[in-house]
């Protein structure tokens, strides 16, 4: 392999020189499979999810509660991050563990600036350096999971195996996703070609191409607080695996499994030889703009948001000097038409209600229900049967308190508390929440989730409206034939991130698929063992869709990737000769 100045650099630490295709010689044949994986769309998964001892050591867990105790009550250190101060964010578990942990404080001038000048490097390496430095980051992240889990349990207030899994390795899987999609993109085009055109007289006009993929610029990224990792990673890896440096914004709820990445990213970077600053942390207290400010910087070229919608729509229409990537929320719905695994239904919509207490932006929302009833396999059952029959599913599933808290996990910040105490006031209610104690933690909100009865023609007002959190609605429709007019409807009008059939009859089917086809949504038919309609799976399943207003961006597909680059070229011409000498060699 020839080499550049480009593939070489010094070791910060030692002055040794230091071989940056290092990195993409290690993991090479990992992303070849990846790209392969996210082509077939079978599972496959190189981070185990299972927190076992038997899988990632009987000492992992251990350390890793110890390393995330250990950043409690204490400065975050980020050696050699820019920074004009500490800023002490008000980090809360929402299990009752007080964090008080400080960050640097940067302002959007001093991260924008330190941004732009670790930049050139950044941008001059080729896709492989790029790629191979990102997957060595997720491969330390994966050895890091538990200490990213705990950060993620006492931050979001998801139980810890879900913050093990979905803040650890799915979230790795989500980045390897994108490092594997950008790093395919940029890979499309030759690096060099020589172009020939055969002339009437004389000789061939020869030229010699090249094509570079040049990063935009600064890629934002605006984290949420309730998957601050899961939603986080894609954004992160595909800007920099296409040649961007990355500011990373968290939630002010959630900075911490952020500042971790931070860390372990800035780390690698430095050992590959790169200035770490293509990779800050802007944490923020959550009265602070600093988010806004940032997004409308005329050097920041790429935003990634996860988030409120209204805040979403925002950055749509104002941050207009960059790619704006969001993922807001919608109106998720269900539409219940006849099954012949009735039981099986009830558990999986119950399961898919109650995890993580609702607050997942694909958790099922509105279930539209022909109010004279749909056949199951129990006879026929009305509108206000099913959502009885809903109701003791839901207290089965969550009738012991050990169960429902790793089930619930606790609720997150008072927005959540206060949309799921406004809930109980509306229509009939045949599920009311209840609070659960916590088999650990005193100062935890477990709530089960609140579920209604309406109208499809008197309640509109409410349920066209986004209810995140543990408040679900059933909808008493005319027909399926009226359910699939109103998914259609208000998926169109308001967004959904997931959509939901149950039906038994191919005709139904399909006109379902033709109405979430019409929607913009991706759609679920039949749900009832463990396959639930939040979750989705890295490699085969799309998460967001640009079709309707939830999102404006898919996880994970070519559109993701392409905006954060462009491919410029240069060209010069070759003496026939010269080209024939270079080829015979």
């Amino acid at each position: 392999m020839s080499e550049s100045v480009t593939d070489r650099a010094t070791d910060r630490s030692s002055g040794r020189a230091t071989d940056r295709t290092d990195f993409f010689l290690r993991h090479k044949d990992l992303l070849e499979r990846a790209v392969t994986a996210a082509g077939d769309r079978d599972h496959w998964s190189p981070h185990p999810e299972s927190p076992s001892p038997k899988v990632y050591g009987p000492e992992a867990a251990p350390a890793g509660e110890a390393a995330f105790r250990a950043h409690l009550g204490s400065a975050f250190k980020l050696p050699g991050h820019p920074q004009s101060g500490t800023v002490a964010v008000g980090e809360r578990s929402p299990y009752g563990l007080p964090l008080d942990v400080e960050y640097p404080q940067v302002t959007p001038e001093e991260a924008v600036a330190a941004a732009k000048a670790a930049a050139p490097a950044w941008r001059a390496a080729t896709p492989d350096v790029r790629a191979g430095v990102a997957t060595e980051i997720l491969a330390r992240l994966n050895a890091t999971s538990f200490e990213i889990a705990h950060a993620v349990h006492h931050t979001t207030g998801q139980p810890f195996v879900m913050a093990f899994q979905a803040g650890g390795p799915h979230a790795q899987d989500r980045g390897l996703e994108a490092v594997a999609y950008a790093w395919a993109e940029q890979k499309k085009l030759p690096a060099v070609t020589r172009w020939t055109k055969p002339q009437r007289k004389g000789e061939p006009l020869v030229m010699e191409k090249t094509f570079t993929p040049v990063g935009r610029g600064v890629n934002l990224l605006i984290a949420c607080n309730t998957f601050p990792t899961w939603n986080g990673y894609p954004g992160l890896f595909a800007g920099l695996v296409t040649g961007n440096p990355v500011i990373v914004k968290p939630h002010a709820g959630a900075v911490l499994p952020l500042a971790i990445t931070v860390r372990i990213a800035r780390e690698v970077l430095a050992e590959a030889g790169f200035d770490p600053d293509v990779v800050l942390l802007a944490a923020e207290t959550a009265d602070q703009r600093t988010a806004a400010e940032l997004a409308l910087h005329p050097d920041v070229r790429v935003v990634d948001f996860t988030g409120s919608k209204e805040f979403g729509n925002w950055l749509e229409e104002h941050a207009r000097q960059a790619v704006v990537y969001t993922e807001k929320a919608g109106l998720n719905t269900v539409v219940l038409d006849s099954t012949d695994d009735y039981k099986g239904l009830l558990r999986n919509l119950a399961f898919a209600l109650s995890l993580y207490s609702g607050q997942m932006c694909t958790t099922p929302q509105n279930l539209l229900v022909p109010r004279d009833g749909f056949r199951t396999d129990q006879g026929t059952r009305t509108a206000a049967e099913f959502g009885e029959d809903l109701a003791a599913a839901l207290d089965k599933l969550l009738g012991d308190p050990e169960r429902a808290a790793g089930t619930l996990g606790a609720l997150v910040n008072d927005g959540v508390r206060a949309r799921l105490s406004e809930a109980a006031g509306l229509g009939q209610a045949v599920h009311p929440s209840g609070t659960v104690d916590h088999p650990e933690y005193d100062g935890a909100t477990l709530s089960t989730p609140h579920v209604a009865l309406l109208d499809a023609a008197a309640d509109a007002e409410t349920y066209t409206r986004e209810w995140f959190g543990p408040v679900s609605f059933v909808i008493a429709t005319d027909s399926t034939e009226h359910s699939l007019r109103l998914f259609t409807e208000t998926v169109r009008a308001h967004g959904a991130l997931t959509a939901t059939v149950h039906a038994t009859g191919e005709d139904v089917l399909e006109a379902t698929r033709a109405a979430a086809l019409e929607a913009g949504a991706h759609l679920s038919e039949n749900l009832t063992g463990a396959v639930f309609p939040n979750q989705t799976a890295a490699f085969s399943d799309f998460h967001g869709s640009a079709a309707n207003p939830a999102a404006s961006a898919t996880l994970t597909d070519s559109a993701f990737i392409t905006g954060r680059f462009d491919v410029l070229q240069s060209r010069r011409h070759v003496a026939p000769e010269a080209a024939t000498a270079t080829e015979g060699n």
